[in-house]
Parts: structure tokens; C-alpha cells; sequence
């Protein structure tokens, strides 16, 4: 019942088209009890004997049959599509609403979901939602009302008969209460199973240069096929619950017609019925049963739809680990001052990966981050994006704590370049403005010449329109790295993040790149991160991090005079370039 009532206050956006639905429904239903009572009538004019006064009763009635049949069509499409166009609509608004919610999800939610389950939740299970409003609701009222109604009518007929009517129909409840208790889990079981293999398909789809190069195709076909028919499995133990109950409901239901013809041909022989009663009775018996055997396709349509409605449910109800605070304020155009002051982090483990670091970065300053592989730096980045909170110290740009001003300001004076550079599926023109949507052409180009990405795209063939490819598989490494630095450019940003946009690319190119972060040094606050040396030797301050904490600091000369362990990491770099 809370599920329902939240599906419920969802929908209510949308209550306009559903009265009218369900107000199509009702008149729906009243023309279907309506029509059993014209027939009965015509079969009692018809047994009394015909002249021409009853000749012209049963053409009136026959008209008024008509009439009544094509009036049902007016109503069934006004209920179909009414009921259908909120339902829909309701689908899209909480698609849109899951998806801004996952945007607006904290990094580490993340860690633990796959992609293809999410986009499973997105896609397959608010679609749950228009069976639900469009089909379940709606028939379940029209079940309710034309189940109430035939009962009415045939106890005026004969009430005795009406009672014996519905001696199957706590039985029929009762196992319709068991079947959903057992039914449900195995729904909820097949959309995670659905889940698993959406992610499935989506991790190897993506991976699929991999499994071609390493010959893993029977392997990963393999195990698809298993994320597949453990989905299969899961809903044939519902499919066969639903098997032994929706036969188990026809036999109650067929009880139920048994004890009628039974007990109303007693009461037809003592005269307690007339034929034309009889006729009545027979008619609205099927009306009478519909909604009762009805019931069992609706109940294992409920189950389904409730069970995608949780899963939906637990994306809608997260409530962000990082959002604003009560209060926070917009940061402004910053200066571009960043100060640590005794950061702590870990994720939630009790690991730390960050251990009090302290240190500032003034404004046009270029701050570079070394060490080995899983020591805190792109962990550093993030806390200051606030993608991650630290778990004890605070982090200030100018002057200012970035939890006391809003995220969205916050983010809006960062730019980042990371190593694993993400391009849309669009031109070199839409990914290098897509940091700022009201640049112009003239702009963009600017960009792209302080990124030394401009020539390379001039002899494309299609230049700045040239399409990059799904995460820009079209371009090179060097060339999508570059491109991400000229959409950093354009945002203007006071503060540059770098995550080791040097890392894969060969030296040329990794000249072409030094020079563009050198047009931006002394003009913007960078924060690089970096395993070749080499790209921040003119680096204001070096931090070398180990084990979480700051070791070492200072310029490359002030650090290499110390010949600590950054002067070894430089021995060790420049002995495997000659190497090479």
C-alpha cells in the first residue's frame, strides 16, 4: 500500500486525463450492464407472443442495442487512449526524473552499480509504470464497478440465487492473496537478472576491440548466454506460478456456473424463476465471473509493475551524500586560490588515502602532483570538484570553504583534463563548445589554436564539423586530449585540472600539448597531475605524495637538489627514454 500510494502521488500530475479515463471507463461499464437488461427484455416480449405492438418494442429495443454498441466503442477509445496518454506521459516525466537524479548522484554511489542496470531502471522499469495506469488501474475499476453491479442487479433477480453466485469468490481471493506473496520476489529477481545483462551486453559491447584481439568470443558468448537464461529462468518460476493459478481461478469460477444452472433450474421447476429471469441471469453471469477470473491476469501484472516500481523507487528516494548546505551561496567568478588545510579522505573503509595535506595554490600558479599509482592524487582533484567530501580538514578556494558555496558554482570554476578523455558522439565543434554553448565559431577556433589541435583539424575533411565517433574512437589519443584541453580553454575557468593529459601519447604530441599548457601557465591556476616529469618542470610547486601525505615540495630544481625520491623518479625516467 506505501508503494501505491507513492505510484499514486507520481501520477497525480496527471489527473486531468485520468478522470476523464476513468470517467470513459465508468460510462463503459454501465453500457456493458445496460446492454444483458435490453436482451432479457426482448427475450420477455418475445415469449409472451408477438403482435404488432411487441413487433415494434423489439425494434425500439433493437435500436436502443445499437445504439448502446456503438456508444461502447466511443467510450472504450476514450478510455484506451486517455488512460494510455497520461501513462506515457508519466513514463517520460520519471525517465527524466531518474536520469537528472543519477546526474546529481555523489561519485561513490556509482562504485558499485554497472551501467546496463542503471539504464535498465531507466528504460525498461518505469515502463512498468504504463502497465500499471494504463491497463491495471484502469481495469481493476471497471472490474470493481462491473462486479458490483451485476451483483445488484441479480440479487433484485433473485437473491437467493445471487448469494450461491458467490459462495467460489472467497476462495478465488484468498488464492489470489497467496499467489502474490509467492509471485512478486520471482519478478523482482527477473528484472535484476534483466539488469545484469543489459550491463553485460553494455560492458562487452564496449570492450569488444578486446574480446576480438584476445580471441574470447565462445568466452564472453558464453557467459551472456548465462546473464540471458538466468533472466529466462527467473521468469518462467513466475510464469509457472501464474500457470497453476490462472486454472485453479477458471475452475472456481466455473463452480460458480455449475451451482447457477444447478440451483436456478430448482428454482425455475417450483416457479420461483421465470425463463426470462433465467435468460437475465445466464447474461450477467459472464459479466459477473469476468472480473473475478480477470483478477488473476491483473494480479501477476500488479506483481511485475510493483516490482519495477521499487527498483525505480530506490533510485527516486537516494538522497545525495554531497548537495548543497542550507545557506550555501554562489562562489562567483574566482580568483583561482586553492588551499588545503589538513585534508583527510578515505572511502568509507577506514583506509585512508589522503593523510592531513596542507598546502596553497595561489591564483595563475601551476601546482603539480606526483608520485606513484594510488597514492591521493586524482583523489585531490575530485575534493576539490567535490566529488568526494574530505573526512576531516577543509579545502578553501579564495578564502572561501567550497562546502559553504554551492556545487554548481563551485564546478563552474573548474575545468578538468583528464587522462581518459570522454568525447561525444558529435563534431570537433560540439565537443570543444560543449563546455560553453554560446561560444562562437570564431571562439572555438581560438581554442583549438591555444590547444595546438587547429592545424590537425584544418586537414580533416570535413575540418570542424568532422564527426569524432562514439567516445572519439576517430581521433587519436593525442588529438582527443587536445581537444579536451581546448574545451577548458574556452570555458574559462580560473582553475585547470589536468589528470595526467600527457600520459598515452608520444613525444611529439606530448610536446604539442606542453605547449598549450604552457600559453595557459601564469593566466589560469593549474593543478597537474603527472607521471612523465617532464611536463612540469616549470611547475611553480611540485607535491610528491606517498602513502597518502606530502613528502617532498618544491620546484624541480629546489627537489632535485634535495635528491630525494623525486630525483630518482627523474634518474629513473630519463635511464628509460635512453633506453629506448
Amino acid at each position: 500500500m506505501r508503494m501505491l500510494w507513492k505510484l499514486t502521488k507520481e501520477a497525480s500530475r496527471y489527473k486531468g486525463l485520468y478522470a476523464l479515463a476513468i470517467l470513459a471507463t465508468l460510462c463503459l461499464t454501465f453500457v456493458n450492464l445496460a446492454a444483458p437488461k435490453v436482451l432479457s427484455a426482448m427475450t420477455g416480449i418475445v415469449q409472451g407472443g408477438m403482435d404488432d405492438s411487441a413487433v415494434k418494442t423489439v425494434g425500439m429495443l433493437a435500436l436502443l442495442l445499437l445504439a448502446l454498441y456503438c456508444v461502447r466503442v466511443l467510450f472504450r477509445f476514450a478510455s484506451n487512449y486517455l488512460a494510455h496518454k497520461a501513462a506515457w506521459y508519466l513514463v517520460g516525466d520519471l525517465r527524466g526524473r531518474m536520469y537528472t537524479k543519477l546526474q546529481g548522484l555523489h561519485r561513490g554511489f556509482f562504485h558499485d552499480k554497472q551501467t546496463g542496470d542503471l539504464m535498465s531502471r531507466v528504460i525498461n522499469d518505469t515502463r512498468d509504470f504504463e502497465l500499471l495506469y494504463a491497463h491495471i488501474i484502469p481495469e481493476l475499476i471497471t472490474n470493481f464497478v462491473t462486479f458490483a453491479g451485476v451483483l445488484i442487479i441479480l440479487l433484485t433477480i433473485n437473491w437467493k440465487l445471487a448469494l450461491i453466485t458467490c459462495c467460489p469468490i472467497p476462495l478465488i481471493l484468498l488464492s489470489g492473496i497467496v499467489f502474490a506473496k509467492k509471485v512478486r520476489p520471482f519478478f523482482k529477481k527477473s528484472q535484476k537478472c534483466m539488469g545484469e545483462l543489459n550491463a553485460k551486453l553494455q560492458d562487452n559491447l564496449s570492450g569488444l576491440h578486446e574480446i576480438q584481439s584476445f580471441g574470447r568470443e565462445e568466452y564472453e558468448s558464453g557467459r551472456v548466454n548465462e546473464k540471458n537464461f538466468d533472466q529466462v529462468r527467473t521468469m518462467l518460476r513466475a510464469l509457472r506460478a501464474s500457470a497453476v493459478f490462472h486454472p485453479s481461478v477458471e475452475l472456481l469460477s466455473s463452480l460458480g456456473t455449475v451451482l447457477v444452472v444447478f440451483f436456478g433450474g430448482l428454482f425455475a421447476y417450483s416457479g420461483g424463476l421465470s425463463v426470462e429471469d433465467i435468460v437475465a441471469f445466464v447474461l450477467y453471469l459472464s459479466l459477473f465471473y469476468a472480473p473475478v477470473t480477470g483478477l488473476a491476469a491483473l494480479l501477476e501484472n500488479l506483481q511485475q509493475s510493483l516490482a519495477g516500481a521499487e527498483r525505480v523507487a530506490l533510485i527516486l528516494e537516494t538522497v545525495p551524500e554531497i548537495r548543497d548546505r542550507e545557506g550555501a551561496y554562489d562562489l562567483g567568478d574566482a580568483e583561482g586560490d586553492i588551499k588545503f588545510e589538513n585534508v583527510s579522505f578515505d572511502y568509507g573503509n577506514g583506509i585512508p588515502i589522503l593523510k592531513n595535506v596542507s598546502f596553497e595554490c595561489r591564483p595563475g600558479m601551476m601546482v603539480a602532483l606526483v608520485g606513484p599509482t594510488g597514492v591521493g592524487k586524482t583523489t585531490m582533484t575530485q575534493l576539490i570538484s567535490r566529488f568526494y567530501e574530505p573526512t576531516a580538514g577543509r579545502i578553501l578556494i579564495d578564502g572561501q570553504d567550497i562546502r559553504d558555496v554551492t556545487i554548481e558554482s563551485l564546478r563552474r570554476n573548474i575545468s578538468p583534463v583528464l587522462q581518459d578523455t570522454f568525447l561525444f558522439n558529435g563534431t570537433i565543434a560540439e565537443n570543444i563548445g560543449y563546455a560553453c554553448p554560446s561560444a562562437t565559431m570564431d571562439e572555438i577556433e581560438a581554442a583549438a589554436v591555444a590547444a595546438n589541435i587547429h592545424t590537425d583539424i584544418m586537414q580533416m575533411p570535413e575540418q570542424y564539423q568532422t564527426m569524432v565517433g562514439e567516445r572519439g574512437l576517430r581521433l587519436s589519443g593525442g588529438q582527443k586530449q587536445r581537444i579536451a584541453i581546448a574545451r577548458a580553454i574556452l570555458r574559462r575557468s580560473p582553475i585547470i585540472i589536468l589528470d595526467e593529459a600527457t600520459a598515452s601519447v608520444d613525444v611529439e604530441t606530448e610536446k604539442q600539448i606542453q605547449g598549450a599548457i604552457q600559453r595557459l601557465a601564469g593566466k589560469r591556476t593549474i593543478i597537474a597531475i603527472a607521471h612523465r616529469l617532464s611536463t612540469i618542470k616549470g611547475a611553480d610547486l611540485i607535491l610528491l605524495l606517498k602513502n597518502g601525505e606530502i613528502v617532498e615540495r618544491g620546484t624541480h630544481d629546489e627537489l632535485m637538489a634535495m635528491r630525494g625520491d623525486y630525483y630518482r623518479m627523474q634518474r629513473a625516467q630519463l635511464v628509460s627514454l635512453s633506453d629506448v
